[in-house]
Parts: C-alpha cells; structure tokens; sequence
C-alpha cells in the first residue's frame, strides 16, 4: 500500500490536522494503521509550533478522533517526499500550484472533497471564526472524504499522471 499523504490547509491548526486525525482513525478502523503515511501542513507559517486548535481538538475528541502534532508551513520538498497532496480550498489549491511552476507535480495536487461521496461540497470552509457548528461541519465533510480516499487507496486507484 505504501502512500503517503499530505493535507494542506491555510495555518494548519483546523482543517489539515482535522483531516490527518480522521484519516489516521479510519486507517486504524480498517486495520491499516502503519501501512499510509499521513501528514499535514499550511499554506503560511502564521501558526507554526502550535498544536490544533483547541475548538477543532474538542469537537475531533467527542468523536474519538485524536488530533496530534505542531502547525508547519508546506515545503516545496513535500512535492517529493509526498504521493498525494490534498488542500481544503481552491485558494490552497492555487498557493500550493503556485510553488511549482514547472506543473510537473500538479497532478499530486487535489481538492480533498473530490473524494466525498455524500456531501456536495466542493471545499471544506475554514471554520476559524465562526461557532461549534462550523467544526462539526468541517469533521463530516471530511470524514466523508477521508472515507472516499480510504476506498480509493484500497482499490489501487491511482491518479492518472501522478
């Protein structure tokens, strides 16, 4: 199975650690646990050292799912060292695109939520400053896409040009 997975978000305190603690969770549920390699990093360094946010952390929590790790800014050497870069927003879409301007190692890069299969949602807001539902919201879509990348990575599916 051997891969490797990066989710990107903006500061990396929210939506990108959310994304790698549910990923990590389904893995485990599935009896996976070691077999992918998962990670997550910003788009910016604003947040750098600091652990999730305490509001994504509880709201991860009540649904059994650790959050772990310190904020870190998206390297370039990440393009490399990682098969799969999934962002939460068109906008870390295009910041991530932006470090590469050969395109070569475009085709790594996706919208998390292409892999939802439930919700219609084409990004995962930033729940930042909004209230307890705007958390909850972000942990179904993700736990819907995390499901729907969990299914692609057992089938062998790998994307074309990768």
């Amino acid at each position: 199975m051997d891969e490797k997975l990066l989710f990107v978000c903006m500061g990396n305190i929210c939506r990108s650690p959310a994304a790698e603690g549910i990923m990590v969770y389904l893995l485990e549920k599935a009896g996976l646990g070691g077999q992918v390699v998962c990670d997550s990093a910003g788009t910016i360094a604003y947040h750098v050292g600091e652990p999730p946010d305490r509001r994504m952390r509880a709201a991860a929590t009540r649904r059994g799912i650790a959050l772990r790790g310190t904020a870190r800014k998206f390297s370039p050497a990440d393009f490399d060292h990682f098969d799969r870069i999934l962002v939460m927003d068109r906008a870390n879409y295009e910041d991530i695109l932006d470090l590469d301007p050969s395109g070569r190692r475009r085709p790594k890069v996706k919208l998390v939520c292409e892999y939802c299969r439930v919700y219609p949602d084409r990004e995962v807001p930033d729940p930042y400053y909004g209230g307890d539902a705007g958390f909850e919201h972000v942990l179904d879509l993700l736990l819907d896409a995390c499901s729907g990348l969990l299914d692609a990575i057992r089938s062998g599916h790998v994307d074309r040009n990768r």
